[in-house]
């Protein structure tokens, strides 16, 4: 049997490093090294006011090297960030070994919000003198991401006020109790639980009563009170594909070529589609800022998923000649690669079954009978015009609905109406012949976006 030698990655060992050898070149560290030395740090100068007495402050481009390192590695915790200055020689070589504690780097990070900008300008105009921006295209998308507080904290300002009368009544529950403990037997430890249960309920509720008196209501798009939290009011209760958070959107525009963040925010609302003007005016003006264009839409194409999609911010881009693709929310239903997606969506119940594919009479079905001037049904009643002015996806055309009687003995129900509820089966008749400009900017997306 052949023999190997032993080892193990659990023993340390002394050795001479020196810093300047581990930041090889062709890395990532490499790069960062060199980008922030070339940076001008001089607005962070203002933050210190050292240059006669008070000790020295920690140079703020070593700061960014391990924060930004930190983050490329996924690691997004100060306390963990200055583990890794003392364990991992990359990361010390980054610092320097300067080891600086936790709450020096929370600090740095949580008050940097104005040089940030600066920054990330200066860097994307050295990304664009180095010809890494190709200028092709920029992809848009978002992500959202937890923040550090509860979805317990969240709600309206009825929903909180209901919250903190229920922890009332919880509290006076408790103290009933206590009183009926004193009287009838003497436990000490359950008794000084109670006391403590009931301190913190009562924080609770004064926290929420404080909360509400100096906070005005939250409204969202459709000019509705939407959740508040009480913890950090600037993010928001959003659904994911993993479940309900409480947190942010974070929202970048991408280049094509090297995957170049060349502008990006977080927001505390999980429409995107609001966000579009300010994304699509951001990215222009960094552009500007950094003397590459005046007009950068007119050399790059724009891309973004179906979030982005209004029929508003479809106008803003064919009326400002942007070219862009952006899908709308039924661009699937019209593909024929999706056809069969419906058998391959994930089951909701074990004894689930594929659907039968009832097929339900067409508009094309329902013929209009020109001698009478009136919409004939495949069982040969006529219908009543609802409207006829009606539009819908950027055609207009006429409505028109069965009559109730007929409707509701017909033989063909099963096939015409999906609802057990709806009493009657209504039909529109839309005239698409019309000139271009007649039709919506989201239908002429549709069309742009499902050419070859």
């Amino acid at each position: 049997m052949a023999k190997y030698k032993d080892y193990s990655y659990e023993q340390t060992v002394l050795l001479p490093v020196s810093f300047s050898n581990q930041i090889l070149p062709d890395t990532f560290e490499h790069t960062l090294n060199f980008m922030i030395d070339d940076l001008d740090l001089s607005l962070f100068a203002e933050r210190f006011i050292n240059d006669e007495t008070g000790a020295p402050a920690y140079d703020p481009s070593i700061l960014l090297k391990i924060i930004l390192f930190a983050y490329s590695k996924g690691i997004i915790s100060s306390r963990k960030i200055e583990r890794l200055c003392r364990e991992n020689v990359v990361c010390m070589a980054l610092s320097a070994d300067t080891q600086p504690h936790f709450t020096t780097i929370a600090n740095f990070i949580s008050t940097m919000d104005k040089e940030i900008v600066p920054l990330f300008t200066e860097v994307l105009s050295v990304c664009y003198a180095n010809n890494v921006i190709g200028k092709n295209m920029f992809a848009i998308d978002g992500c959202k991401i937890s923040s550090n507080c509860s979805k317990e904290w969240s709600g309206t300002k009825k929903e909180l006020l209901k919250k903190a009368e229920k922890i009332e009544s919880s509290v006076e529950f408790l103290l009933s109790k206590h009183q009926q403990m004193d009287m009838t037997e003497y436990n000490e430890n359950e008794i000084e639980r109670e006391k403590k249960s009931i301190e913190k309920l009562k924080d609770k509720s004064r926290k929420i009563h404080d909360w509400l008196k100096s906070n005005d209501e939250k409204i969202g798009v459709q000019v509705k009170p939407v959740k508040s939290n009480i913890i950090d009011n600037e993010s928001a209760k959003m659904s994911t594909s993993h479940g309900v958070i409480q947190g942010y959107n974070g929202i970048a525009a991408v280049d094509e070529d090297h995957q170049l963040i060349v502008w990006g925010e977080a927001f505390g609302d999980a429409t995107e589609s609001k966000h579009l003007p300010e994304i699509l005016e951001g990215v222009k003006d960094n552009f500007r800022e950094i003397d590459a264009s005046e007009d950068i839409y007119s050399e790059v194409v724009v891309t973004a998923d179906s979030g982005f999609h209004s029929e508003k911010n479809m106008k803003l881009n064919m009326e400002n000649g942007i070219t862009g693709f952006i899908a709308d929310n039924q661009f699937r239903k019209r593909d024929v690669r999706f056809e069969s997606a419906v058998e391959h969506k994930r089951k909701p119940v074990v004894n689930w079954k594929p659907a039968k594919g009832r097929k339900y009479f067409s508009a094309d079905e329902f013929i209009y009978d020109e001698k009478t001037g009136k919409l004939i049904c495949p069982a040969g009643h006529a219908m009543k015009v609802k409207c006829r002015n009606f539009q819908t996806t950027g055609y207009r055309g006429i409505s028109y609905i069965g009559r109730r009687e007929n409707c509701t003995a017909c033989s063909h129900r099963a096939k015409c109406i999906r609802k057990e509820g709806t009493k009657a089966r209504q039909v529109a008749k839309l005239d698409k012949s019309r000139g271009e400009a007649e039709i919506s900017y989201t239908e002429r997306m549709k069309r742009i976006f499902d050419s070859p």
